[in-house]
């Protein structure tokens, strides 16, 4: 089977890290800054970090439609954190965002990065089955899903922290930040159908 290329949007945040589990589960990784590093991607990655600097930087690179196109192509990609902000399509501010995925997302929901957190969780989609370890930084949660939207997780409370849309997947979590790489795989195994 041909190794899948997926690319990783790397204008800020840890894309880096996403960029090594990616290598460690046998795809091939590449950093995307401009619009044409978008062509020939098996799929991509949108990362934690600040979603008002992604928005602004994007617009700045002229990246904001590209990435919309990428992303209503039919392709895998997946937000992480921040990545899932710009994804939503209700972030109850003006900002820059891909405007794609049908969640109301709150950001910093959980608080300031003193609050960051971790718990297990139960993402039954995740083989072999059992509780997946996440780590919360300054998170979002999504307060409503609309028509389509696939809930894959939630806190003990009921609070939705991550989400599936057709081509789109998002958390509110870091799954890059743990030795746990089965929500990449289960990702990557999208990108692997014909």
């Amino acid at each position: 089977m041909k190794t899948k290329k997926i690319g990783v949007l790397a204008l800020q945040g840890d894309f880096y890290e996403h960029a090594q589990i990616l290598r460690f589960i046998g795809a091939e990784a590449t950093e995307v800054r401009l619009p044409e590093q978008l062509k020939n991607l098996d799929g991509l990655i949108i990362p934690g970090g600040e979603s008002t600097t992604f928005g602004k930087l994007a617009t700045e690179f002229k990246l904001i439609e590209p990435l919309r196109a990428f992303c209503v192509s039919g392709k895998p990609v997946l937000g992480t954190c921040a990545g899932m902000i710009f994804l939503a399509k209700d972030v109850g501010l003006k900002q820059p965002v891909l405007g794609l995925m049908d969640v109301k997302v709150k950001r910093n929901a959980f608080g300031r990065q003193v609050d960051s957190f971790e718990t297990d969780l139960q993402i039954p989609v995740l083989e072999p089955k059992g509780l997946f370890h996440a780590v919360f930084i300054r998170a979002p949660l999504v307060e409503s899903v609309g028509k389509g939207v696939e809930v894959l997780a939630k806190l003990d409370d009921g609070t939705i922290v991550a989400v599936q849309q057709g081509n789109l997947m998002a958390t509110s979590f870091h799954p890059e930040l743990t030795q746990d790489t089965r929500l990449h795989r289960y990702w990557l195994s999208r990108a692997t159908k014909p």
